[in-house]
This record gives structure tokens, sequence and C-alpha cells, in this order.
């Protein structure tokens, strides 16, 4: 059983889905997941995904607002390259704010944060 154990802490990390980005190192604590699944967005320099879907900008809220079934309270949680301009990270938020989204969350990668001090 141990070894299983070990097989699936391994192979955890790497069932992950959705668009690879290189995210900045925080401190921030791990979220608690709830029974909603959540839509990703991963901002990259020049393209925009929900999920692995890539999406034009422009149609990013119509995209959102039919796949939540115009539930506002699904949780979006948006990840982004370190490397993307933060006017243009703020133009998303403002975006899925606008909309009436209310649990947007913003994903980091929280793993050698520590050792960065």
């Amino acid at each position: 059983m141990l070894v299983l154990l070990i097989i699936f802490m391994v192979a955890a990390p790497m069932l992950t889905t959705g668009v690879p980005v290189n995210l900045p190192k925080t401190h921030a604590n791990q979220l608690n997941q709830n029974d909603q699944k959540p839509l990703v967005i991963t901002v990259k320099s020049r393209q925009m995904y929900i999920g692995d879907m890539q999406v034009d900008p422009d149609a990013l809220i119509p995209k959102l607002q039919a796949m939540s079934g115009g539930n506002h309270d699904n949780p979006i949680y948006v990840k982004t390259d370190k490397d993307v301009d933060y006017g243009r990270f703020l133009g998303v938020m403002g975006d899925i704010t606008s909309a009436g989204f209310s649990k947007v969350s913003l994903l980091s990668d929280p793993a050698g944060a520590r050792s960065s001090k």
C-alpha cells in the first residue's frame, strides 16, 4: 500500500489539465475545493484559453457565461504566465468581474516560494 501511495503522490501533479504556463511563485495557501468544477482561464502572451480551448479575447465573456450556464457563482481560476503584461492581466480580470462573476481566484505556484526569501 505504501508503494501505491507513493505512485499516486507522484502521478497526481501530472494529471492536472490545461495549458502549461510559467506561474509566478507566491506564499499563498492552497484553495479548498468545493463541489462545483471551476472554469480555468489561462492567459499567455498572445493567446487565451478556457481549459484547453483557445478563445478570442473578445469572446471570453460570452463563452464563460455559456459554459457556466448563467451561474455567476461558478468558481473561475485565472492563471497567467509570469511574463504576461500586467495591464493585459488586469484587463482580463476586469472583464470577468464586470460580467458579474464573483468567485474569481488567481493561481500561482507555491513550490519553492519560501526558498526565494
